[in-house]
This record gives structure tokens, C-alpha cells and sequence, in this order.
């Protein structure tokens, strides 16, 4: 049974927003091609950390998702975005 979700993604920037765009292409694919349906995508830009974390950056950019999936399909995208080294945090939460 799917449920809907939102999922929250901040990104490590390079200073070129063409890397941006296809890091948030890539995630869309993920989690399409998990049976995921998409049915919003904010862009919530470029935020300032309180604190640098663990590899020194201190800002990055957040893009917020909201999407139906089965529970089985968050464990998996959440496994192939760990791998990925352009995403520094995902969190979802069921809507």
C-alpha cells in the first residue's frame, strides 16, 4: 500500500548549479524508478550551517520532495543515496 512521504535532501555545492540540477535529476530517477510518484519538488536553495560538519562545509543546498511510495521503496532509495557522495543528509517522514 503506498503511502505519501516527504523527503528532504541537502546537497554539497560545488559553487555550479548545473551540478544542482543534476543531482536533483538523479534523485527524481531514484525514486522513480522505485515506484515512487512524484508529486511536488521544492528547491528551498542555499542555507548556512550553525556549525561545519564533519567535512568542513559550511552551507549546502536543500531540495525538499513529496511523493507516494510503498515503505519498501524508502529503504531502498535511502541505501543508493548513502553511496552517493553529493548528499550530505536525507530524511523522510511519512505524510
Amino acid at each position: 500500500m503506498k503511502r505519501k512521504y516527504e523527503g528532504v535532501y541537502i546537497l554539497k555545492l560545488q559553487g555550479q548549479d548545473e551540478t544542482i540540477d543534476d543531482m536533483v535529476g538523479k534523485i527524481t530517477k531514484e525514486l522513480e524508478s522505485n515506484g515512487a510518484n512524484l508529486e511536488q519538488i521544492d528547491r528551498l536553495g542555499r542555507k548556512q550551517f550553525v556549525n561545519p560538519n564533519f567535512d568542513k562545509q559550511t552551507h549546502g543546498y536543500y531540495v525538499q520532495y513529496r511523493f507516494e511510495a510503498e515503505p519498501t521503496a524508502i529503504h531502498e532509495v535511502e541505501s543508493h543515496l548513502k553511496l552517493n557522495e553529493q548528499v550530505m543528509l536525507q530524511h523522510y517522514r511519512r505524510l
